[in-house]
């Protein structure tokens, strides 16, 4: 049976979508432990630490970073749900921070029994079948991929993890167009149901949010991209990440 309390980390949690899903889930009376990606981002934190959240800090365009992270967190409670929040939207970091370091944290946490990752609407305009595209997949930034590929592949890593781990609901979520800093002050979509979804996937008893590969907006699941469900692309994309990272799912 799934516990009333559950312990959540969030990643990129320092403003944002991820900051008010860790507020939330905090005054919903989990535990959470939140990211940021240096000491000065984890000073805004301050708040949260004050109500009880547990921090790890990191940079996420940092392999050795994202390992340690890992460690961190694999030496304290078994994690309940992992919500894969942190996202960039252009630059270098663009495939280090929403594909890459996620599939790490994925492939080296020890039993989160739930897992969410943030897509976005932009994921239908990722290219599947470019080689260059799976070239952007790089720690180094070199070969600068988009953010379009990056949620585009995001969204196929969350089908891929529920089709290798048939019992950890895995799920990706398109928070909508949201005013935050990434987002912009005139984004159109509502900031509240922005990071509902992704709560509801991490702590509800209900029957759809136990269920696993979908693609979820405003908690109703939407046909993604062809291509997500494409085994062959799913395997490419998950080798192309195994010689990345050294770690394979």
């Amino acid at each position: 049976m799934h516990r009333t309390n559950s312990r959540i980390f969030v990643t990129g949690s320092a403003d944002g979508l991820g900051r008010a899903a860790a507020l939330s889930l905090l005054s919903a009376g989990h535990e959470v432990v939140v990211h940021a990606r240096n000491q000065e981002r984890a000073a805004v934190l301050a708040p949260l630490l004050e109500q009880g959240a547990g921090i790890v800090v990191g940079d996420f365009t940092d392999r050795d970073a994202v390992r340690r992270i890992a460690e961190e967190l694999n030496d304290a409670e078994p994690l309940d749900a992992v919500i894969h929040n942190a996202g960039v939207w252009s630059g270098p970091a663009v495939m280090p921070v929403n594909i890459i370091a996620p599939y790490l944290l994925t492939a080296l946490l020890r039993g989160p029994r739930r897992l969410v990752y943030l897509s976005s609407g932009s994921h239908f305009d990722g290219h599947p079948h470019s080689s260059s595209s799976l070239a952007g997949i790089d720690w180094r930034g070199e070969h600068p991929g988009s953010y379009a590929d990056s949620k585009l592949f995001v969204t196929a890593l969350a089908a891929a993890v529920a089709r290798l781990r048939p019992g950890v609901p895995s799920n990706a979520v398109d928070p909508g167009w949201v005013p935050t800093r990434m987002g912009g002050p005139h984004a159109p979509d509502d900031l509240e149901l922005g990071h509902r979804t992704q709560e509801w996937l991490a702590t509800s008893g209900e029957p759809p949010a136990l269920t696993s590969g979908g693609y979820w907006y405003h908690r109703r699941q939407q046909p993604p991209h062809r291509a997500v469900h494409d085994r062959a692309f799913q395997d490419r994309l998950l080798q192309a990440l195994a010689r990345e990272t050294g770690a394979e799912l």
